[in-house]
């Protein structure tokens, strides 16, 4: 399948912070047969890099996105059976590895938000930089486009998705605005939108805080796509898939999925004994090792070569004991 751009898939986008997340993968998948789990396939940089260093390495590749997955694949279709295509959204990992007969993950990336493809295809609606349509569905097969959310969504609600997803200091009279755009002419496309969001955010606002469109657009997205919720729920499971010595390593680009990853990896590697507990029982012991200290960011020299690395901010950890929530408890020993 031809990139649609008429450039190659590898053309297209820049993996972010590639060099790092190999290093901290790649001690997870040194034996035959280790299982590495992109849960957020995009084009695929990450995983070719990955199957390139790590050449006893299987790789299962989970996009919501079938055109993104469609690239990839045939990107990455010279390893063979090495590399294993799933169209299915990151919480669904326990049951994609279930129905590939593996027990469990060595090594699981995720590099969130929103990918190259979909940002450099304008009938996507993801982009603000011209007038198209409203889309914003990472899957296209399926749920509410943003037009649908601009048109159907009560100003209240409305007004707390731009404030809570957009993080939108201005998100009352835009949600306003809206209401009363919607009431003269329905949106279906994202230029009307812009022209709205140019005239509401303050002139101040826009000249020190970049483009007026950018947090709503980002707060639409979150909506379509229950981006927070489906993060959640699937940095969860990709924990308990994750056996005894398996990695796991996040790339995120806002705060909101940032502060979501940090909890749940430092809730993993706390202890959980209560504070006059004189023992710390095994069941208490922390079971994730943290392996950055914070969350690191791309250095100056790529954030140059690579704008879409400006706000990547990356964590990681090693999974050190099992949990009784886990579907398995199998090790990477055993599996050896």
């Amino acid at each position: 399948m031809a990139a649609p751009s008429g450039r190659a898939t590898q053309d297209r986008h820049t993996p972010v912070l590639l060099d790092r997340c190999v290093e901290l993968l790649a001690p997870a998948l040194d034996r035959p047969g280790a299982v590495f789990v992109d849960g957020t396939l995009g084009l695929g940089g990450h995983t070719e890099a990955v199957l390139r260093t790590c050449p006893d390495a299987v790789a299962v590749g989970i996009d919501r996105d079938p055109q993104a997955l469609a690239l990839a694949t045939e990107r990455l279709s010279g390893f063979g059976d090495r590399f294993r295509p799933v169209h299915a959204v990151s919480d669904d990992l326990p049951a994609t590895l279930a129905g590939l007969d593996l027990a469990g993950a060595d090594a699981v990336l995720f590099d969130l938000g929103v990918s190259s493809l979909q940002l450099d295809e304008l009938e996507r609606g993801f982009a603000y930089r011209a007038d198209s349509p409203l889309d914003m569905r990472m899957d296209q097969g399926i749920g509410r486009t943003a037009a649908d959310v601009l048109n159907e969504t009560e100003v209240r609600e409305l007004e707390r998705i731009l404030r809570d997803y957009g993080e939108e200091r201005f998100a009352r009279p835009i949600a306003r605005a809206i209401v009363r755009r919607r009431e003269r002419e329905p949106f279906t496309t994202s230029g009307p939108l812009v022209e709205l969001l140019h005239d509401v955010v303050p002139a101040a606002s826009q000249r020190s805080g970049g483009h007026p469109a950018k947090r709503t657009f980002q707060a639409l997205r979150i909506e379509v796509n229950a981006e927070l919720s489906t993060w959640r729920d699937g940095l969860g499971a990709a924990l308990r898939a994750l056996r005894v010595g398996g990695r796991i390593v996040v790339l995120s680009y806002h705060s909101l999925e940032d502060r979501i990853t940090k909890r749940g990896l430092a809730a993993g590697a706390t202890s959980s004994a209560p504070p006059d507990l004189p023992v710390e029982l095994p069941e208490h012991q922390p079971w994730l090792r943290l392996l950055t200290r914070g969350a690191e960011q791309a250095g100056p020299a790529e954030r140059e070569a690579n704008p879409r690395s400006a706000s990547v901010r990356l964590r990681a950890a090693e999974r050190t004991r099992t949990t009784p929530d886990q579907p398995t408890t199998t090790t990477r020993e055993e599996n050896a």
